[in-house]
């Protein structure tokens, strides 16, 4: 229900402000504006889906691969002591949990492609226990809040961007995004426990939480103590060779247990693209709302409020910039990586603002993207607390994003 008032705000807030410009400012081309957005959002959903086709044909075959040769089952015991306690509705063994662990593990290298299609395949693992087929269980809820925090430790992408804008040092974002995220998914992950009553204090979730953040503080000193123009070199080999080194290990697999891993690929293959043709209705539902939202000023209305608001307290405004960032991210991948490359083209990729962009842009993942997405794949149109526990997640990210931005460059 909260993603349908939402919806509903956007188109009718983006009607106000247009409104409001045509009554006392004349601007009559708004609604000409809020109209092609419109179109183009429509488009552009389209061809996010079509492009996904490929991308969800290919890794729905491998997944197919390794569910028939066992690796899904295998990484679902390996991490079912953490697992089993986060997500207690699945059963001990089931493909869910090496989907989920799957899709995690992509999200962590930055592998936003591989990590879609896998998550997907969760998302329909977990659709085959749910005895309410439109309404989301516990333990996609707890999922989704684990891809809306978007624990990444390899930004590749942002890198690239930041190397494409002529960055003295692309790679200088790399630790505040690492402690940024990891704060993000930490805080969800204790709310969503707090929220499903799951023991935080179990001896297992103790360890695996606290192995994490000593995981983490131990990136950050390798990166740190690596001359910065390897950063990214290093980044990309890593996450590339365990990307491919899991391929391998599905067809190895596939060849130990002696199954048609062709006829298997197919038939998962087939999966991806119906999956792919499923969501074009939630993702144009979303991507409309929010490009007429976003066309018709709204956005910067709540920008510049907020802006005047920490002026006024005697704050220090310099990262409102990056603000539009932080408010589009839970809104448009697309649209807050054009935010952050405008600030780039507009003040430098090494200012300030920029970084703190930066640092935003890879703290958490896209929220209604992953809810319109992965909840329209099975069918689910009843979320219940997802939103309101996902958008904690982007605001704590968020927030560390601009405090670790002025750790490291103010």
């Amino acid at each position: 229900m909260a993603l349908n008032y939402i919806w509903i705000a956007f188109f009718l807030v983006a009607f106000l402000v247009a409104l409001g410009k045509t009554l006392f400012f004349g601007d009559f081309s708004i609604w000409s504006s809020i109209m092609s957005a419109s179109f183009s959002s429509a488009a552009t959903a389209f061809e996010i889906s079509l492009g996904l086709t490929g991308i969800l044909s290919l890794w729905m075959g491998l997944m197919k691969i390794g569910e028939r040769g066992g690796v899904i089952q295998f990484f679902g015991r390996m991490i079912s002591p953490l697992f089993c306690r986060l997500f207690p509705g699945i059963p001990k063994g089931h493909p869910a949990m090496g989907s989920i662990f799957m899709n995690v593990s992509a999200n962590m290298l930055g592998l936003d492609n591989a990590a879609t299609p896998l998550g997907l395949k969760a998302m329909q693992e977990m659709q085959s226990l749910n005895e309410k087929k439109d309404t989301a269980t516990d333990a996609m809820l707890m999922f989704l809040v684990l891809n809306a925090s978007g624990l990444c430790f390899i930004p590749i992408g942002i890198m690239m961007y930041r190397a494409q804008a002529g960055a003295a040092n692309p790679t200088d974002v790399f630790l505040p995004i690492l402690l940024a995220t990891f704060i993000a998914t930490f805080v969800g992950i204790v709310a969503m426990c707090i929220k499903q009553r799951i023991k935080l204090w179990d001896r297992v979730m103790t360890a695996w939480l606290g192995g994490l953040a000593l995981l983490v503080g131990g990136i950050v000193w390798f990166f740190s103590s690596l001359p910065k123009e390897e950063v990214e070199l290093y980044s990309s080999f890593v996450a590339n060779v365990l990307l491919f080194s899991v391929i391998i290990m599905f067809i190895c697999a596939g060849l130990k247990k002696r199954i048609n891993m062709y006829d298997a690929f197919i038939e998962g293959a087939k999966e991806g693209f119906k999956t792919a043709v499923m969501i074009i209705p939630y993702l144009v539902a979303i991507l409309v709302a929010i490009g007429m939202f976003r066309a018709s000023g709204a956005m910067d209305v709540v920008t510049d409020a907020i802006a005047s608001c920490f002026s006024f307290v005697g704050l220090d405004a310099e990262w409102v910039g990056a603000l539009p960032t932080a408010l589009m991210k839970p809104l448009s991948g697309s649209g807050s990586r054009g935010m952050m490359v405008d600030l780039m083209n507009t003040y430098g990729p090494d200012a300030f603002v920029s970084r703190v962009s930066a640092a935003i842009q890879g703290s958490t993942d896209t929220t209604f993207y992953i809810l319109a997405v992965y909840f329209g794949s099975v069918g689910v149109v009843k979320t219940r607390y997802a939103v309101p526990y996902a958008l904690l997640a982007d605001a704590v990210g968020s927030l560390a994003g601009v405090i670790a931005a002025y750790l490291f460059f103010s």
